[in-house]
């Protein structure tokens, strides 16, 4: 039986999606929480060990389904889900907004870029080249094929609640996996209409299997127990990703992490300020912060310091600071009361350290998890501040003078998953750009995004890629078959 939200004028089913049917009835519930008015707008069920023993059931058979179809009514089936979301851009929007909080302008993007991935991987599932070629000892023929790597578990932050799941399930069912989603319970709604949307677009029942937890690690547990999951692939904290890697180590399983980032931006002496403040702006206020590749730690020339600070300043002072769905709103709430603490102690802290609040710095509104958007002068380079991912619209300054010693400084982190650098010679960016330890670098832009483009991190920010073609290799085995004829 399906349950329904109505708050967005449209049905929105609620439950566990296995095999193409809803499930109710659990012994567990999750309480999903408007962010803006701390109000619960849905409350989902939990699985069990059970209903992930049917969901990788359910994967068995749908994928046999699914690869049976040729490659062109596939990626048939992906541009169908391409459309239907772009058709459906303002209900899904509005949904994101309504469970993470952001303002429907961004929810607006988020469906965009989500969408992408659909079509860019129903493209590149049609060109999934092999190879073959004579042996240098002519003795034999090398053939190398690519075959999918089997049913994958994805795990999803809260942040983006469709982005984050497109970018893992339209790679993984274009090489040809069956998947079960776990969604954060946060943000758990997007995922269950989607699943819904790709069931109407033709995707197989049992292909795309969603199981909301308030226990994840019983979940996982689970699911990593039975030989018939073959891969993880996992966005989210490094701690998290720690515990998943060390589970996966017991069986081999082949894994992508997509993890913490503690971006810095740095603004060079020669830097066009017009670009750089755009730049910094967009890096650093992206969901209100809340993106594993904001930019947490700005280092701003000595020369141009006092003039980047202050109209930084300006331009977060001028925000509004809101509940998403109101028009005129720039500025979301923070997911939860739990993220909004941590960011008041990470301020106090920083206060401690020397830093000087120019703007912003508290918490707004009597309902809702809102903070104003903060700028802190004078950071000193070794603050605490600068050593952990805030998540959340505070911005740093550091004053720097040497390129050296600050490109010393942005490498100075176990992280490196973003980087931005600002310079009217590029020449000179690129150099910083090729020096720094980050998977993904923006040049003279605070946007990185792109479903095109491969995205990931360097050292404990991650293994593997997701976006371009490397994403769908993730989902791949590459088979070589020696052959004579």
């Amino acid at each position: 039986m399906k349950e329904y939200i109505e708050e967005i004028g449209q049905s929105i089913p609620i439950g566990l999606f296995v095999n193409g049917e809803w499930i109710t009835e659990t012994s567990g519930k999750i309480e999903v929480v408007n962010p803006a008015t701390e109000e619960v707008i849905a409350i989902v069920p939990s699985c069990t060990s059970e209903h992930a023993r049917l969901a990788l059931d359910a994967c068995d058979g749908a994928a046999k389904e699914w690869m049976a179809l040729t490659p062109r009514e596939r990626s048939e089936v992906l541009r169908s889900v391409f459309d239907t979301m772009q058709k459906e851009k303002d209900i899904i929007a509005r949904l994101i907004t309504l469970e993470e909080g952001k303002t429907l302008k961004e929810s607006t993007g988020e469906v965009d870029y989500a969408s992408e991935f659909f079509r860019w991987y129903g493209e590149e599932s049609l060109r999934l080249g092999g190879e073959m070629r004579p042996s240098p000892s002519g003795k034999h023929t090398i053939v190398v094929t690519h075959q999918p790597v089997g049913t994958a578990l994805l795990i999803t932050p809260w942040n983006f609640p469709a982005a984050m799941i497109t970018r893992k399930i339209a790679p993984a069912i274009a090489a040809g996996c069956g998947v079960i989603v776990k969604p954060p319970k946060e943000t758990p709604l997007t995922s269950m209409y989607l699943a819904e949307l790709m069931q109407r677009c033709g995707v197989p029942d049992g292909l795309v299997n969603v199981l909301t937890t308030d226990d994840a690690g019983t979940l996982t547990d689970a699911l990593v127990a039975d030989s018939r999951l073959r891969k993880i692939s996992f966005t989210g904290s490094t701690g998290v990703g720690r515990l998943l890697l060390g589970s996966a180590a017991k069986r081999i399983l082949n894994t992508s992490m997509e993890l913490g980032g503690n971006a810095p931006l740095i603004v060079c002496d020669d830097a066009n300020i017009d670009t750089a403040i755009e730049g910094a702006f967009l890096a650093k206020m992206r969901n209100a912060g809340e993106s594993c590749i904001a930019a947490n730690r700005l280092y701003v020339h000595d020369s141009i310091y006092d003039e980047f600070c202050h109209r930084l300043v300006e331009r977060f002072s001028d925000l509004k600071v809101g509940n998403g769905l109101e028009a005129d709103v720039d500025v979301g709430p923070i997911i939860s009361r739990k993220e909004l603490e941590k960011l008041q102690a990470i301020i106090a802290e920083a206060v401690s350290d020397g830093a000087t609040i120019e703007t912003g710095g508290t918490t707004l509104h009597e309902q809702g998890f809102f903070f104003a958007p903060t700028v802190l002068r004078n950071v000193n380079p070794d603050a605490r501040i600068l050593d952990q991912e805030v998540f959340g619209p505070v911005a740093p300054l550091v004053r720097f003078r040497d390129v050296e010693s600050v490109i010393q400084q942005a490498n100075d982190t176990p992280y490196g998953l973003a980087a931005y650098v600002f310079s009217r010679d590029v020449g000179k960016a690129m150099r910083i750009a090729q020096r720094l330890n980050a998977g993904i670098v923006g040049v003279n832009r605070g946007f990185v995004s792109d479903p095109a483009a491969p995205f990931g991190g360097m050292k404990e920010s991650g293994i593997g890629r997701e976006g371009a073609q490397d994403g769908i290799k993730e989902f791949l085995e590459t088979q070589y078959i020696a052959t004579s004829w």
